[in-house]
């Protein structure tokens, strides 16, 4: 007979395979869009980053829901949001009905992703979280892939509109699981920030639209603007934060050295990391000549090593301590990185596929062993906070990830040839491909000395005996509000 355990890993594992697909399915699929959507791209790039703000913006509020009202009740809420969000995107008739279903879908997918990490957490021995977070970061990893591939064979051979409804059919059975084997866990008294949420939604909304128009349009006075209005929001939204006794994110917790320096390796690990992938399909598609789909195939072998190790490596993390092993991951990530700055405009893709390989062997590494060192540096009363911080802090770089690949990368060429690039409309030639090229390794160069910061975080951390201690201090602290 199978054990509930196993179950209820089956049920996040499905939870967070779709989120993670539908981070990634549509990137092949943006050319389509805009011609069948008979919508400019500046409208249709929106279908990716509506789900990546909502995500960025709402993920440790909702991860905090499952808190009060149940982790298990919010979870598969979570997975009916997800499924009539698909639905209702696959079924759009224009791209500002799509941009919206697709919000909607992303609610869906806050609600899987804030308290996934939680679940493992209730349901896990602290000496067990290494092997399963293995599994959940493996179906973050295969839905990765999956997205890349299925968004460019179901758009070219089915149509674009079944990129949303395959999560239909799959949805239901992780519901399906969900509801008979996840139970809500013993709540905690405690209430809605809801003006730490308002300033929270406010100020990455803006500096996230300016720098996206930034991205697209050039810099300009009200795209600043935006941003700088963003940026001073963040100090009253700290001093609501200090004052209230249930924040949106607890600022205590950040008093304990491993919860604090993970959740800054896994922020800037996203920044670096993800917008690789942009960077790899831009330099694939507009200097090599490929088509969208054969790009994307270039790519898989990393993420399947990733998929195949991610469960044995965080084993690993559970018998000698997540630092090590998270910072080699993230180190590795830069190697891999490194590589592909060897390439050129005629070099061998064996480059491309070696450097998958590396920077999938140290995926593999870092996510699960990253992921325990957060969870068992946080009090059991606090594991849904912060599961929903640990993902929103991920999320606000995979947005920023993609403003990093497409402005560094659009400073060597005109900025519209940059998108047609992305979109795999052109292929340049001559000078203009050596300038885009140029751009290419820029953007690889930032990404690598982000990875490289993130590492430095992952190794000075502090030690897996230090993470029961702290978590300790922060549940004996007397007064929330300070």
């Amino acid at each position: 007979m199978v054990e509930k355990k196993t179950l209820i890993l089956i049920s996040v594992f499905i939870g967070m395979l779709m989120s993670a697909i539908d981070t990634t399915i549509v990137i092949l699929a943006l050319p389509t869009l805009t011609d069948q959507l008979k919508a400019p791209f500046l409208d249709t790039i929106w279908v990716i980053l509506i789900y990546l703000l909502v995500l960025a913006a709402l993920t440790t509020q909702l991860g905090r829901l499952g808190d009060i009202y149940g982790r298990g009740r919010i979870f598969n809420i979570g997975f009916l949001i997800f499924i009539i969000g698909s639905a209702a995107s696959g079924a759009s008739p224009n791209v500002f009905f799509l941009i919206a279903s697709r919000a909607f879908q992303g609610l869906g997918a806050v609600f899987l992703q804030g308290n996934s990490n939680a679940i493992i957490a209730d349901h896990f021995e602290p000496m067990e979280r290494g092997r399963a977070f293995g599994y959940t970061s493996m179906g973050w990893s295969i839905g990765g892939s999956l997205g890349i591939v299925l968004g460019g064979i179901i758009t070219t051979f089915i149509g674009w509109r079944y990129i949303f409804y395959i999560n239909v059919p799959v949805g239901l059975i992780g519901f399906v699981f969900a509801l008979l084997y996840i139970k809500d866990n013993k709540r905690t008294e405690t209430k809605i920030d809801y003006a730490g949420t308002l300033f929270l939604l406010t100020f990455l909304s803006l500096i996230a639209y300016g720098a996206v128009e930034i991205a697209g349009n050039g810099v300009t006075f009200s795209n600043v603007l935006l941003i700088v209005i963003g940026l001073i929001l963040i100090v009253p939204f700290l001093l609501i934060e200090r004052s209230v006794k249930d924040p949106v994110i607890v600022l205590k917790a950040f008093k304990n050295r491993v919860l604090s320096f993970s959740l800054l390796a896994a922020t800037l690990q996203a920044i670096g990391y993800l917008s690789v992938l942009f960077i790899l399909i831009m330099y694939l598609q507009g200097i090599r000549g490929f088509d969208p789909l054969d790009a994307a195939l270039l790519l898989i072998p990393g993420y399947i090593i990733s998929s195949l190790l991610a469960p044995k490596m965080g084993k690993l993390s559970d018998r000698i301590g997540p630092r090590t092993v998270s910072a080699t991951g993230i180190f590795l990530m830069a190697g891999g990185v490194l590589v592909y700055l060897a390439m050129g405009i005629s070099t061998s893709l064996y480059l491309v596929i070696i450097g998958s390989i590396v920077t999938g062997f140290g995926g593999s590494m870092f996510w699960p062993s990253n992921n325990a060192a957060v969870m068992s540096g946080a009090p059991r009363e606090l594991y849904g906070s912060i599961s929903g911080l640990l993902r929103t802090l991920s999320n606000i770089g995979t947005l920023f990830s993609y403003v990093i690949a497409i402005s560094i990368s659009a400073l060597a060429v005109p900025r519209y040839v940059a998108f047609e690039v992305f979109l795999g409309k052109d292929k340049l030639e001559g000078g203009v491909s050596a300038s885009f090229l140029g751009g290419v390794h820029a953007a690889l160069l930032a990404s690598f000395l982000i990875l490289i910061v993130s590492g430095l975080a992952a190794l000075v951390r502090g030690r897996k005996s230090d993470t029961h201690t702290n978590a300790r201090e922060i549940r004996r602290t007397p007064d929330d509000s300070k």
